[in-house]
Protein backbone atom coordinates (compact mmCIF):
# COMPACT_ATOMS: atom_id res chain seq x y z
CA UNK A 1 0.00 0.00 0.00
CA UNK A 2 1.44 3.26 -0.93
CA UNK A 3 0.93 5.72 2.02
CA UNK A 4 2.04 8.84 0.41
CA UNK A 5 -0.87 8.50 -2.44
CA UNK A 6 -2.88 11.25 -2.66
CA UNK A 7 -5.94 9.24 -2.21
CA UNK A 8 -4.37 7.62 1.56
CA UNK A 9 -3.80 11.28 2.42
CA UNK A 10 -7.31 12.10 2.01
CA UNK A 11 -8.43 9.32 3.60
CA UNK A 12 -6.24 10.03 6.84
CA UNK A 13 -7.14 13.68 6.90
CA UNK A 14 -10.78 12.73 6.69
CA UNK A 15 -10.27 10.12 9.59
CA UNK A 16 -8.37 12.50 11.51
CA UNK A 17 -11.20 15.13 11.41
CA UNK A 18 -14.21 12.87 12.12
CA UNK A 19 -12.29 11.55 15.56
CA UNK A 20 -11.19 15.02 16.69
CA UNK A 21 -14.65 16.46 15.56
CA UNK A 22 -17.00 13.75 17.92
CA UNK A 23 -14.13 13.84 20.69
CA UNK A 24 -15.23 17.60 20.98
CA UNK A 25 -18.68 16.47 21.21
CA UNK A 26 -18.40 13.81 23.32
CA UNK A 27 -16.32 16.14 25.62
CA UNK A 28 -19.05 18.62 25.74
CA UNK A 29 -22.00 16.69 26.26
CA UNK A 30 -19.84 14.54 29.43
CA UNK A 31 -16.77 16.26 30.15
CA UNK A 32 -14.67 13.06 29.28
CA UNK A 33 -11.90 13.02 26.55
CA UNK A 34 -12.30 9.65 24.98
CA UNK A 35 -9.34 8.69 22.96
CA UNK A 36 -9.50 7.16 19.27
CA UNK A 37 -11.75 3.04 19.06
CA UNK A 38 -9.28 2.70 16.44
CA UNK A 39 -5.99 0.27 17.43
CA UNK A 40 -2.57 1.21 16.55
CA UNK A 41 -2.79 -1.66 13.99
CA UNK A 42 -5.73 0.02 12.20
CA UNK A 43 -4.36 3.67 12.41
CA UNK A 44 -3.47 4.89 9.41
CA UNK A 45 0.46 5.13 8.91
CA UNK A 46 2.66 8.29 8.94
CA UNK A 47 0.39 10.28 11.13
CA UNK A 48 3.06 12.70 11.64
CA UNK A 49 2.83 16.64 10.41
CA UNK A 50 6.00 17.49 8.46
CA UNK A 51 6.21 21.12 8.79
CA UNK A 52 5.68 21.29 12.82
CA UNK A 53 6.82 25.00 14.22
CA UNK A 54 8.70 23.94 17.05
CA UNK A 55 9.51 26.77 18.92
CA UNK A 56 11.87 28.10 21.48
CA UNK A 57 12.34 27.16 25.10
CA UNK A 58 11.17 29.24 27.62
CA UNK A 59 14.67 30.54 28.66
CA UNK A 60 15.29 31.57 25.28
CA UNK A 61 12.91 33.61 24.78
CA UNK A 62 13.36 35.11 28.10
CA UNK A 63 16.56 36.23 26.55
CA UNK A 64 15.11 37.96 23.62
CA UNK A 65 12.77 39.93 25.47
CA UNK A 66 15.63 40.57 28.50
CA UNK A 67 17.74 41.97 25.65
CA UNK A 68 14.98 43.37 23.87
CA UNK A 69 14.06 45.41 26.82
CA UNK A 70 17.86 47.12 27.64
CA UNK A 71 17.70 47.84 24.09
CA UNK A 72 14.64 50.02 24.19
CA UNK A 73 16.59 52.09 26.87
CA UNK A 74 19.38 53.45 24.60
CA UNK A 75 17.55 53.02 21.27
CA UNK A 76 16.93 55.88 18.84
CA UNK A 77 13.20 55.62 17.93
CA UNK A 78 11.80 54.49 21.65
CA UNK A 79 7.73 54.53 20.94
CA UNK A 80 8.13 52.85 17.59
CA UNK A 81 10.70 50.22 19.70
CA UNK A 82 8.41 49.59 22.65
CA UNK A 83 5.64 49.19 20.24
CA UNK A 84 6.98 46.11 18.23
CA UNK A 85 8.24 44.65 21.64
CA UNK A 86 4.79 45.14 22.95
CA UNK A 87 3.13 43.49 19.97
CA UNK A 88 5.78 40.68 20.21
CA UNK A 89 4.87 40.40 23.71
CA UNK A 90 1.23 39.81 22.76
CA UNK A 91 1.83 37.00 20.41
CA UNK A 92 4.15 35.04 23.36
CA UNK A 93 1.66 36.23 26.13
CA UNK A 94 -1.15 35.19 24.80
CA UNK A 95 -0.96 33.85 21.16
CA UNK A 96 -2.33 36.73 19.20
CA UNK A 97 -2.18 36.58 15.65
CA UNK A 98 0.09 39.73 13.98
CA UNK A 99 -2.71 41.35 11.61
CA UNK A 100 -5.07 40.42 14.98
CA UNK A 101 -2.83 42.62 16.66
CA UNK A 102 -2.51 45.34 14.33
CA UNK A 103 -6.02 45.85 14.21
CA UNK A 104 -6.58 46.39 17.63
CA UNK A 105 -8.06 49.76 18.72
CA UNK A 106 -7.29 51.41 22.32
CA UNK A 107 -11.25 50.87 22.95
CA UNK A 108 -10.77 47.07 22.47
CA UNK A 109 -8.57 47.15 25.52
CA UNK A 110 -11.86 45.97 28.70
CA UNK A 111 -9.83 46.16 31.17
CA UNK A 112 -13.28 45.68 33.39
CA UNK A 113 -13.55 42.30 32.07
CA UNK A 114 -12.83 38.94 33.99
CA UNK A 115 -9.94 38.71 36.63
CA UNK A 116 -7.08 40.67 34.29
CA UNK A 117 -8.82 42.17 31.62
CA UNK A 118 -9.84 41.29 28.31
CA UNK A 119 -8.93 42.09 24.66
CA UNK A 120 -12.20 42.55 21.92
CA UNK A 121 -10.49 40.84 18.79
CA UNK A 122 -12.70 41.67 16.14
CA UNK A 123 -10.57 40.74 13.54
CA UNK A 124 -10.00 36.96 14.21
CA UNK A 125 -9.14 34.98 11.34
CA UNK A 126 -12.37 33.24 9.65
CA UNK A 127 -12.22 29.48 8.16
CA UNK A 128 -13.31 28.84 4.80
CA UNK A 129 -14.34 32.48 3.76
CA UNK A 130 -16.28 32.91 6.74
CA UNK A 131 -15.18 36.32 7.22
CA UNK A 132 -13.94 37.81 10.75
CA UNK A 133 -14.09 35.37 14.01
CA UNK A 134 -14.24 38.11 17.26
CA UNK A 135 -13.57 36.72 20.29
CA UNK A 136 -12.54 37.71 23.93
CA UNK A 137 -8.65 37.31 24.65
CA UNK A 138 -8.22 37.27 28.85
CA UNK A 139 -4.65 39.21 29.79
CA UNK A 140 -3.18 36.20 31.02
CA UNK A 141 0.65 35.52 31.22
CA UNK A 142 1.69 38.98 32.87
CA UNK A 143 0.23 40.67 29.04
CA UNK A 144 -1.58 42.75 31.23
CA UNK A 145 0.87 44.56 33.05
CA UNK A 146 3.13 44.83 29.73
CA UNK A 147 -0.44 46.36 27.80
CA UNK A 148 -0.84 48.67 30.19
CA UNK A 149 2.55 50.26 30.52
CA UNK A 150 2.46 50.70 27.16
CA UNK A 151 -0.52 52.23 27.24
CA UNK A 152 0.36 54.88 30.00
CA UNK A 153 3.98 55.38 29.54
CA UNK A 154 4.41 54.86 25.64
CA UNK A 155 1.03 55.22 23.10
CA UNK A 156 1.16 59.10 24.35
CA UNK A 157 4.30 59.49 22.71
CA UNK A 158 2.87 59.03 19.45
CA UNK A 159 0.79 62.20 19.77
CA UNK A 160 -2.99 61.11 19.07
CA UNK A 161 -5.81 61.66 20.76
CA UNK A 162 -6.91 58.85 22.97
CA UNK A 163 -10.29 59.94 23.30
CA UNK A 164 -10.65 60.06 19.61
CA UNK A 165 -12.75 57.68 17.39
CA UNK A 166 -11.40 54.22 16.15
CA UNK A 167 -7.76 55.05 17.79
CA UNK A 168 -5.44 51.97 16.50
CA UNK A 169 -3.83 50.52 20.21
CA UNK A 170 -0.35 49.94 18.13
CA UNK A 171 -0.46 52.88 15.71
CA UNK A 172 2.22 54.18 13.00
CA UNK A 173 4.60 57.17 13.43
CA UNK A 174 2.53 58.65 10.12
CA UNK A 175 -0.84 60.15 10.23
CA UNK A 176 -3.79 60.53 8.00
CA UNK A 177 -4.44 64.08 6.16
CA UNK A 178 -6.96 64.73 8.96
CA UNK A 179 -3.98 64.62 11.47
CA UNK A 180 -5.47 60.94 12.73
CA UNK A 181 -3.53 58.28 13.86
CA UNK A 182 -2.69 55.33 10.86
CA UNK A 183 -1.62 51.28 12.21
CA UNK A 184 1.33 49.72 12.02
CA UNK A 185 2.00 48.01 9.34
CA UNK A 186 2.03 43.74 9.85
CA UNK A 187 5.49 43.68 7.97
CA UNK A 188 6.82 45.94 10.39
CA UNK A 189 6.14 44.08 13.65
CA UNK A 190 7.89 40.88 11.52
CA UNK A 191 10.78 43.18 10.77
CA UNK A 192 11.40 43.88 14.52
CA UNK A 193 10.93 40.98 15.56
CA UNK A 194 13.45 39.66 12.87
CA UNK A 195 15.98 42.11 14.03
CA UNK A 196 15.84 41.43 17.63
CA UNK A 197 16.15 37.91 17.31
CA UNK A 198 19.28 38.41 15.23
CA UNK A 199 19.99 40.39 18.01
CA UNK A 200 19.38 38.63 21.04
CA UNK A 201 18.64 35.24 20.00
CA UNK A 202 21.44 34.73 17.25
CA UNK A 203 20.67 30.90 17.62
CA UNK A 204 16.89 31.79 15.64
CA UNK A 205 18.32 34.22 13.36
CA UNK A 206 16.06 34.17 10.40
CA UNK A 207 13.89 31.96 11.82
CA UNK A 208 11.87 33.72 14.92
CA UNK A 209 8.46 34.79 13.46
CA UNK A 210 5.37 35.66 15.01
CA UNK A 211 3.81 32.33 14.48
CA UNK A 212 6.42 30.83 16.00
CA UNK A 213 5.79 32.96 19.56
CA UNK A 214 2.18 31.52 18.88
CA UNK A 215 2.94 28.26 19.10
CA UNK A 216 5.41 29.10 22.36
CA UNK A 217 2.38 30.35 23.69
CA UNK A 218 0.17 27.03 23.19
CA UNK A 219 3.20 24.93 24.30
CA UNK A 220 3.67 27.00 27.55
CA UNK A 221 0.13 26.92 28.34
CA UNK A 222 -0.15 23.48 27.64
CA UNK A 223 2.84 22.50 29.75
CA UNK A 224 1.58 24.90 32.44
CA UNK A 225 -1.54 22.61 33.08
CA UNK A 226 -4.23 24.70 30.58
CA UNK A 227 -6.12 22.01 28.90
CA UNK A 228 -6.53 21.69 25.07
CA UNK A 229 -9.92 22.88 24.67
CA UNK A 230 -9.09 26.36 26.62
CA UNK A 231 -5.93 26.87 24.50
CA UNK A 232 -8.36 26.68 21.30
CA UNK A 233 -10.84 28.85 22.75
CA UNK A 234 -7.85 31.01 23.56
CA UNK A 235 -6.41 31.04 20.58
CA UNK A 236 -9.44 31.12 18.30
CA UNK A 237 -9.59 27.96 16.25
CA UNK A 238 -12.49 26.05 14.93
CA UNK A 239 -10.53 22.50 15.59
CA UNK A 240 -8.74 21.06 18.54
CA UNK A 241 -6.68 19.37 15.73
CA UNK A 242 -5.63 22.53 14.82
CA UNK A 243 -4.77 23.60 18.50
CA UNK A 244 -2.86 19.69 19.05
CA UNK A 245 -0.64 20.54 16.08
CA UNK A 246 0.73 24.19 18.11
CA UNK A 247 1.81 22.01 21.27
CA UNK A 248 5.24 21.27 21.24
CA UNK A 249 6.22 20.34 25.25
CA UNK A 250 10.41 20.06 25.44
CA UNK A 251 9.33 16.71 27.87
CA UNK A 252 12.09 14.86 29.13
CA UNK A 253 10.09 12.00 31.35
CA UNK A 254 11.70 8.94 29.05
CA UNK A 255 15.33 10.93 30.12
CA UNK A 256 14.39 11.05 33.26
CA UNK A 257 12.68 7.64 33.91
CA UNK A 258 15.85 6.59 32.44
CA UNK A 259 18.10 8.40 34.99
CA UNK A 260 16.05 7.60 37.64
CA UNK A 261 16.85 3.62 36.91
CA UNK A 262 20.75 4.06 36.42
CA UNK A 263 20.51 5.10 40.00
CA UNK A 264 18.84 2.74 41.42
CA UNK A 265 21.37 -0.15 39.34
CA UNK A 266 24.40 2.36 41.32
CA UNK A 267 22.34 2.34 44.46
CA UNK A 268 22.05 -2.03 44.52
CA UNK A 269 25.72 -2.54 43.45
CA UNK A 270 26.89 0.05 45.86
CA UNK A 271 24.87 -2.00 48.88
CA UNK A 272 26.20 -5.23 47.28
CA UNK A 273 30.07 -4.26 47.52
CA UNK A 274 29.24 -3.28 51.31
Amino acid sequence: MNTHSPNNKIRKSVIRKMELRHKVELYNLTGRVVECPLDEINRPRAWVDAQLRIPPSAEEIEQLFAGWREELVTCRKFAPSARNYAVARLAADVGLRINEARMLDLDDVRWELGRFGKLNVRHGKGSRRKGPRPRLVPLINGSDRSLRWFIEDVLGLFNIDPAGHAVPLFPSERKNTDGTGTRATAEVFRRSLADAAKQHLPTWNEKLTPHVLRHFCASQLYLGGMNLFAIQELLGHSWTATTARYIHVHATHVEDAWVTGQRRVADRWKGLAQ
